[in-house]
């Protein structure tokens, strides 16, 4: 007679409950930023919202003309108009292709940092804050005269080794001018992604590392698919940071392209909103695109801060 004997179950472990210390902790910690951020943004928050209720213009502003409430007639004249969709798509086509570049470029390097010896991750990163601490309207007007049609270093050298780039311009196309508008954020941006991911590269065990090496895994493979799941949640930060920032770029496409290229052709919804409040006169309707764009950002954080309540991370 054969005895069958019944595998033993296997019950997943149990997730450590949160305590509710742990959460009165952070509110503690966070709650000083909080009541500054408060104080600084709040009241400028109520006023773009309140303005864009309003026919508000220079007459208005100067105390020449009444307020008019108009409700959501701003909002409604916004959202007919076929630019504001245009520019909106090209807000968010310029927003991922900063975004994308300068995860790519970051967590590139900071793989790359993580195996370099000293000397040359020292100058990485000393070269990365150079990038970082440049002011945005200092590296726009480097980036002209390196892009110069007439002068420009990268127009000799291009034109040098034989290719079609003599007396090219880079700012009058559409494509050409967000592509260096682009490349010059991405070159602001990544070094908050190479510190990032960086550090979370470093948070990784030895031990983890030391198993996929005698399992024979490559560094590529361990960095796939091993490291880069660990920091995932370092990844999701930089990632909506990136998108908050790179979605509402000012300074490089105003200065780089002239106030927004060649009729328009290189608005984005922050240079269109100030065109809009300032150039027309029109506060009332620039604030509604304010309000528009805030929303959308609050949507994508509220998204990641959803995605993580759901994550393991999260716990």
């Amino acid at each position: 007679m054969v005895t069958v004997q019944e595998a033993p179950s296997v019950t997943a472990p149990a997730r450590r409950p949160r305590r509710k210390g742990d959460g009165r902790a952070a509110a503690l910690y966070l709650a000083p930023a909080g009541v500054l951020l408060a104080a600084l943004l709040a009241y400028p928050i109520y006023q773009l919202v309140l303005i864009s209720f309003y026919d508000y213009g220079q007459p208005q502003a100067a105390g020449n003309a009444p307020l008019v409430f108009l409700g959501f007639a701003n909002y409604a004249e916004l959202l007919s108009q076929a630019q504001f969709w245009t520019v909106l798509g090209k807000t968010v086509g310029f927003a991922a292709a900063c975004v994308a570049g300068s995860l790519i470029v970051g967590t590139g390097l900071a793989v790359l940092a993580s195996r370099v010896r000293s000397l040359p991750r020292t100058l990485l990163f000393l070269a990365a804050l150079g990038a970082w601490s440049t002011p945005a309207i200092a590296g726009s007007y480097v980036w002209l005269f390196l892009f110069d049609t007439d002068f420009g270093l990268v127009n000799e050298v291009l034109s040098g080794l034989g290719l079609p780039f003599e007396h090219h311009s880079w700012t009058f196309g559409t494509l050409d001018a967000f592509g260096l508008v682009a490349a010059e954020v991405i070159w602001c941006s990544f070094p908050f992604v190479l510190v990032t991911m960086y550090a979370g590269i470093k948070g990784v065990p030895d031990e983890v590392l030391e198993a996929a090496s005698l399992d024979g895994a490559s560094a590529w493979r361990t960095t796939w698919t091993i490291v880069l799941p660990m920091v995932r949640p370092l990844l999701m930060i930089a990632t909506v940071q990136s998108i908050i920032w790179d979605f509402k770029v000012f300074t490089q496409i105003y200065v780089m392209t002239n106030g927004g290229g060649v009729a328009g052709r290189n608005l984005v919804l922050n240079v269109y909103a100030y065109q809009q409040a300032f150039a027309g006169q029109e506060y009332g309707l620039g604030s509604a695109i304010g309000v528009v764009m805030t929303l959308l950002l609050l949507s994508v954080t509220g998204l990641y801060v959803r995605t993580q309540r759901r994550s393991e991370a999260w716990l």
